[in-house]
C-alpha cells in the first residue's frame, strides 16, 4: 500500500515504484506555501544490480528479479536524509537538503520490511525477511553492509532508543527483542504478551523509556522496554460487517500504524480495514497511560497517517478527489484544516500524480498471509473414519442380501472345507 511521512519541510509519499516529496514550507506572514516542484523518484529508472552479482543469489541458485516497488522509508531525525528499499533489493539514500539529490545505491541480501536511521543519523538499520538486520553507513555511502544481529522468523519492525543504546526489533512470532547496538548478541530484554505478528513499533523522544507496538491480534501495548515490563494492553478489535474471507471467524483487525505526535501527548492509530483513526492521549504518570479520544471516522480506505513536526496529522487515503486530509487540534479536538495552503499545494501535487497510486488502489490486505493457520486434523480424520465405516457397513450388508440362506450343515461343511477339509470318519 502506499505509505506517508512527514518532516521539517518535506512530505514524503511512496505509492508503488515511485517516491514523491512535497515541499511543505508555508510563510505564516503572507500565509502562501512557498513554490517548488516536487521531487519524483520512480525506481525502475534507478541503478540497476551488477551483472556479474546479479546472475545468482547467495546461495547458488538464479534470483528472481523483483518489481521495483518500495518496500520501506524513513527519514532521519533531523530530516536531511532519506532511505529507501524496494524489492529489487536496492538501498537508496537521499540527502533532502537544501535540494533532493540520490547520494548512492546499496545492495541488500534479502527483501527488506523496515527500516531505521540512528539518531546520531551514522546508520541505516535494515531488517528483512530472512529476520537478519543489517547495519549501513550512512558516512561511507559506498560501504556494504554489516550483519548485526538475526531473529528465527520474519522481522517486520526495527526502531532504535533515543540514546542509541538500543536496538528493538519485533517479528511475526510475536517477540520484541531489546538488544544492544553495539554488542547486538546482548540481549538486554524480551516484550512477550502478543498473540499474533507484531506489525509496529514506536518510540518517540518525548517518552524516550516507552515503546509503543501494535499487532495482528488488535491491540496496542505500552511497554518499559529496558525492563520488558508491559504497562498497559488496548485492545482495538471490533465488530466488523463482513466475515474474513478464510472462513476464520476471529475479527481480525491488525493495527498497521502507530504515529505519536512530537510532544508525546497524542497517538494516533490504524487498524488494517478499518475506515477510521482512532486517537489516544498519552498521559505522563510513573507508569503511563494510553487515554482513549476521539475517532476519526472516514469514507475511504486509509493507507497511512503521520504527524509532522508541528503536531498536525496527516491522513492518506484511497481517493482521487481528496488523497490526504490534513488534522489540527484545536480547543480540546482534532478539526479538519480544509483551507489549509500547504494542504492545496498537497493535493494539487497528489491529483495530478494519481496514475501513479493504481498498484495500491484495491489492495485488500498487508498482513493476511502472516496470520497463524490452524489445521483440524482431528475433525479430518474423526470423517473420514465415519465414511469408512458406513462403506464397510454397505458392503456387508450387499453380500448378505447377495446370498442364498444356508442349511446348518451345509454351513458347518463349508467351514470345516475352510479350515482344510472334512473331519476323517475312524471305522469300528
Amino acid at each position: 500500500m502506499a505509505s506517508l511521512a512527514a518532516h521539517g519541510e518535506n512530505l514524503a509519499v511512496c505509492c508503488g515504484k515511485n517516491l514523491i516529496a512535497i515541499h511543505n514550507k508555508q510563510d505564516r506572514f503572507v500565509l502562501t506555501t512557498l513554490s517548488r516542484e516536487p521531487f519524483v523518484f520512480d525506481c525502475s529508472k534507478a541503478e540497476q544490480k551488477p551483472k556479474e552479482s546479479d546472475n545468482k543469489s547467495e546461495d547458488g541458485g538464479s534470483e528472481e528479479k523483483g518489481s521495483d516497488r518500495i518496500l520501506a522509508f524513513a527519514f532521519s531525525t533531523s530530516g536531511s536524509l532519506l532511505a529507501l528499499t524496494d524489492d529489487n533489493k536496492r538501498l537508496v539514500l537521499f540527502r533532502t537538503h537544501p535540494s533532493w539529490e540520490c547520494v548512492s545505491t546499496r545492495w541488500v541480501v534479502r527483501r527488506c520490511t523496515s527500516l531505521q536511521f540512528t539518531w546520531a543519523e551514522d546508520q541505516v538499520l535494515v531488517a528483512d525477511k530472512s529476520g537478519d538486520v543489517y547495519s549501513f553507513s550512512v558516512s561511507e555511502p559506498e560501504k556494504p553492509g554489516e550483519l548485526k544481529l538475526g531473529h528465527l522468523s520474519m522481522l517486520l519492525g526495527v526502531a532504535v532508543s533515543t540514546d542509541d543504546r538500543y536496538v528493538i526489533t519485533a517479528d511475526r512470532d510475536e517477540k520484541i527483542r531489546v538488544s544492544l547496538l553495539s554488542l547486538p548478541h546482548n540481549i538486554q530484554s524480551f516484550c512477550l504478551g502478543h498473540c499474533e505478528f507484531v506489525s509496529c513499533l514506536s518510540i518517540t523522544l518525548a517518552h524516550p523509556q516507552w515503546l509503543l507496538s501494535g499487532s495482528g491480534d488488535g491491540t496496542v501495548k505500552l511497554w518499559e522496554y529496558e525492563s520488558g515490563r508491559r504497562l498497559q494492553s488496548l485492545d482495538l478489535k471490533e465488530p466488523r460487517a463482513s466475515q474474513p474471507s478464510d472462513g476464520d471467524t476471529d475479527k481480525r483487525a491488525a493495527v498497521s500504524r502507530i504515529a505519536v505526535s512530537p510532544d508525546g501527548r497524542h497517538v494516533a492509530v490504524l487498524c488494517e480495514s478499518v475506515l477510521a483513526v482512532q486517537l489516544f492521549r498519552l498521559e505522563k504518570a510513573p507508569e503511563g497511560q494510553l487515554t482513549p479520544g476521539e475517532r476519526l471516522a472516514l469514507s475511504h480506505c486509509v493507507w497511512d497517517l503521520t504527524f509532522d513536526p508541528s503536531g498536525r496529522l496527516w491522513v492518506l487515503q484511497e481517493s482521487k478527489e481528496t488523497p490526504i486530509i490534513l488534522y489540527s487540534y484545536t480547543q480540546d479536538c482534532w478539526k479538519c484544516c480544509a483551507e489549509d495552503p500547504g494542504l492545496r499545494r498537497v493535493l494539487e501535487v497528489l491529483r495530478s500524480h494519481w496514475d501513479r497510486f493504481q498498484d495500491s488502489v484495491g489492495v485488500e490486505s498487508c498482513f493476511k498471509h502472516l496470520y497463524k493457520v490452524n489445521f483440524d486434523n482431528m475433525a479430518t480424520y474423526l470423517q473420514r473414519k465415519q465414511e469408512r465405516i458406513q462403506k464397510l457397513q454397505q458392503k456387508k450388508a450387499k453380500k448378505r442380501a447377495g446370498q442364498p440362506p444356508q442349511s446348518n450343515g451345509a454351513s458347518k461343511k463349508k467351514k470345516a472345507k475352510k479350515r482344510g477339509g472334512a473331519r476323517p470318519v475312524v471305522s469300528s
